[in-house]
């Protein structure tokens, strides 16, 4: 079926987030979501045939790249996977064209958060900082769009948002060190174990949220000012003196071009140093000599605040 009522090829210019019947912003880029089914083969025949037949249907994760100035209801979800109250949601991907009129919708129903993206920062960078989300749905329905204009929030593409929420914007405090000379942190990536749960006679699967996988901490910074770092590494990793009292807590927040306005924050519990390794350097190089170092964290909390959300 045509998921278009224009029967011309066209350009999907953008696409809009729709998250329980409410705006919820633009994407920079939306993907998956489609319908599959198994393969499977059955034993070969007397007639030396390999029949085959599908198994149970089953729908892709919804991939969605996003920045600041969506909704109020988009940061609510993602804080409250942060906080393990696991929200199940409805919604939709709404491709449209250059002149924000709805082409066609992916509509996913039932959905949670299986994976939460934040990007490697750097203080070199000039990159816009984007948040990638994936959902996993119990079922989508592609369908025509209705042809009119969509409204609400600002087009993030247009960068009206972004300018203002840059890769090199942020700030690093972990308890007892000295992190103002942190230049890079990697990426942040939090994924939720989901598990299908097959019903009755459904063809589609319920969805059910395991465990929350959290990401060790890896930043990079000039050896000169790692002592405190070189420190802690020996006294939790070389003495083991590495109780639980030990571990020590932190902020990243990632802020504004004016250095000042907090947009996100993520908070550390229980991180714990594991490895302290110097950035391989040759002989006669003129570049600063850094050293990166490495953290396990037990858990993660995300908060935002109103200057990230679009009226």
């Amino acid at each position: 079926m045509a998921i278009t009522k224009d029967s011309r090829a066209f350009i999907a210019g953008k696409f809009a987030f729709e998250l329980d019947s409410l705006r919820a912003g633009w994407l920079f880029k939306a993907e998956g979501g489609h319908a599959k089914a198994e393969v499977i083969n059955e034993k070969v025949g007397v007639d030396h045939i390999v029949k085959k037949h599908i198994g149970g249907v089953e729908y892709e994760e919804v991939t969605v790249t996003c920045g600041s100035g969506m909704s109020k209801g988009v940061y609510e979800w993602i804080k409250a996977s942060f906080d393990h109250n696991y929200q199940r949601k409805n919604g939709a991907v709404i491709a449209a064209d250059f002149n924000t009129q709805e082409l066609s919708r992916l509509d996913f129903f039932n959905a949670l958060i299986s994976e939460v993206g934040f990007p490697a920062l750097d203080a070199a960078s000039k990159d816009p900082c984007k948040i990638t989300l994936k959902l996993k749905p119990e079922y989508t329905r592609y369908k025509s769009g209705s042809g009119g204009k969509i409204s609400g929030g600002t087009y993030t593409m247009d960068q009206t948002n972004q300018k203002h929420w840059l890769t090199a914007n942020f700030r690093l405090r972990i308890d007892g060190t000295d992190c103002t000379r942190v230049n890079k942190i990697e990426a942040l990536t939090v994924k939720q174990k989901n598990v299908a749960n097959p019903v009755g006679e459904l063809r589609d699967y319920e969805q059910e949220p395991a465990t929350l996988e959290v990401p060790n901490l890896v930043v990079t910074m000039p050896e000169s000012h790692a002592s405190e770092f070189f420190k802690w590494h020996e006294s939790f990793v070389i003495k083991g003196e590495n109780a639980d009292n030990l571990e020590k807590g932190g902020t990243l927040e990632y802020l504004s071009s004016d250095l000042k306005t907090v947009l996100f924050t993520i908070n550390f519990e229980h991180l714990g140093i594991f490895k302290i390794s110097p950035d391989s350097v040759e002989s006669g190089s003129e570049n600063i000599r850094r050293v990166k170092v490495e953290m396990y964290c037990e858990n993660m909390k995300f908060s935002y605040s109103s200057s990230s959300v679009w009226a």
